[in-house]
């Protein structure tokens, strides 16, 4: 005998329970359908149909029962053939397939009808690198044809580099919105463009979203970081947590201790020597990954779900997913407009069920409003300075020698400390773009040339008269 279809065991349900004027609770339906349903599964059936609201829960604890509803004509719900069983949902979510649907209802259940569960090893296990796949191959093609960018023939990064200034205010405000940081897109600006702090807002928030921008600019201004490798890895982790977390030496370090995380039953792997290899595993693995998108999607999916740091390891997920769009120059992943709702119901699905459709959902939904933008944009922008892009490290290392130094900036000053890298041809140049960083030098944006604040300080108080 087939196995029934989500949807004939959603009418099955519901006709049971409409059976019974009185309602009925999860034991009685559980012992009318004998073995058909495991109980796991009815409360994620029973759930969903709650939320499409064929049928209304009432009471509470042990007492919970349920009754079937009717439409305002009289007739029961029943959906027409063809269309989607989950109704559009009352706040911000993303369209969800019925697979989806099904993660999101049990997910959304309280948490003491949800199963606590450990770390499973065979859900690492059962993936094989480029033989199996979490995106269909229709779907990786869709992604493809989105994302191929018109720098598609360039040298690695170009793209992003292209867009660098959009994606930064994007990326860090998008990946920052999800963890609750409540700073907006225009504080974001701000505070990246012209180092203004929001008002009211609370360091922490600020310092969250100026460690996206480090982590972004490492990725994307030297071509050579944007690898999958534990190092890049780690690195990412120490720029998204430094002076975030409560134990400074737990930054870009595998943790030492057991976390929970907070609304969920899942308790990630606690123990540390076990988690090392775990973690060198799971890079190598998604190393290996030869399409980008199911790369990225890898990345999102057992980066967070191993847990390897203390904290912050959904941001080092989100920002290690582009690095395989920086590497084959396709349009980046900004998260722009990701309901958080929906990221964290299916971040929950991983944890809690190992089932990956939801988070699925909200990754192709998010790439394909980053490729609706960033495409649009890449068509508008002027061509890159390349001759910025060739000397970047030797005009970091000139600003940050003449503001350590305490110098006046002057073309003399950056004239003696040109280094050899730049072709005597190409000093004049080299001075003017110097200068230019400097008239646009800040506390927010020092921070590009390696230079901390309190130096920055010091040096504009000289110089500046503290302006």
């Amino acid at each position: 005998m087939p196995r029934a279809t989500l949807q004939q065991e959603l009418d099955q349900l519901v006709e049971l329970i409409g059976a019974e004027p009185g309602g009925m609770g999860i034991d009685a339906l559980a012992r009318k359908l004998g073995d058909t349903l495991q109980r796991r599964t009815l409360q994620r059936r029973v759930a969903l149909l709650v939320e499409q609201e064929r049928i209304a829960m009432f009471g509470e604890g042990r007492a919970t029962c349920y009754r079937r509803l009717q439409e305002p004509d009289g007739d029961t719900h029943n959906p027409a053939p063809g269309q989607t069983p989950l109704q559009a949902p009352a706040q911000d979510y993303v369209p969800t397939s019925v697979e989806g649907a099904d993660i999101r209802a049990y997910v959304s259940q309280p948490r003491h009808l949800r199963s606590p569960v450990g770390y499973r090893l065979e859900f690492l296990e059962q993936y094989h690198p480029n033989h199996t796949a979490y995106l269909p191959q229709d779907l990786r093609e869709q992604l493809h044809a989105l994302g191929r960018s018109p720098a598609d023939q360039t040298p690695a990064g170009t793209f992003a580099r292209d867009i660098l200034n959009r994606l930064l205010i994007d990326l860090s405000w998008a990946s920052s919105h999800l963890e609750g940081n409540t700073y907006s897109r225009l504080d974001t600006e701000r505070l990246i463009e012209y180092g203004q702090a929001a008002e009211g807002k609370n360091a922490l928030e600020t310092q969250m979203i100026l460690n996206h921008k480090q982590a972004i600019e490492y990725l994307v201004l030297n071509p050579e970081h944007a690898r999958v490798d534990n190092h890049t890895l780690i690195a990412l982790h120490a720029f998204l947590s430094d002076g975030l977390m409560a134990d400074p030496a737990a930054v870009g370090r595998i943790r030492r201790r057991a976390v929970e995380i907070g609304g969920s039953v899942y308790l990630p792997m606690a123990l540390p020597q076990r988690l090392e290899e775990l973690f060198g595993i799971v890079v190598q693995m998604a190393a290996e990954v030869a399409d980008p998108f199911e790369q990225a999607f890898f990345l999102m999916v057992h980066l967070p779900y191993l847990q390897p740091f203390e904290d912050v390891n959904k941001r080092v997920s989100r920002l290690a997913a582009n690095i395989p769009f920086i590497r084959h120059n396709l349009c980046p992943l900004s998260f722009m407009d990701v309901p958080q709702q929906a990221y964290v119901d299916a971040m929950l699905g991983v944890y809690e069920l190992n089932r990956v459709e939801l988070l699925r959902d909200v990754f192709v939904w998010a790439y394909e409003r980053s490729c609706q933008h960033y495409v649009a944009v890449k068509q508008n922008l002027v061509p890159p300075d390349i001759f910025r892009l060739r000397h970047r490290q030797a005009l970091a290392d000139v600003i940050a020698a003449i503001v350590r130094q305490g110098e006046a900036a002057t073309a003399h000053a950056v004239d003696s400390k040109i280094p050899s890298t730049v072709p005597l041809a190409e000093h004049s140049h080299f001075i003017r773009l110097v200068l230019a960083e400097f008239d646009g030098l800040h506390m927010g944006n020092a921070v590009r040339f390696g230079i901390r604040p309190l130096e920055f300080s010091t040096w504009q108080s000289q110089h500046r008269g503290g302006a």
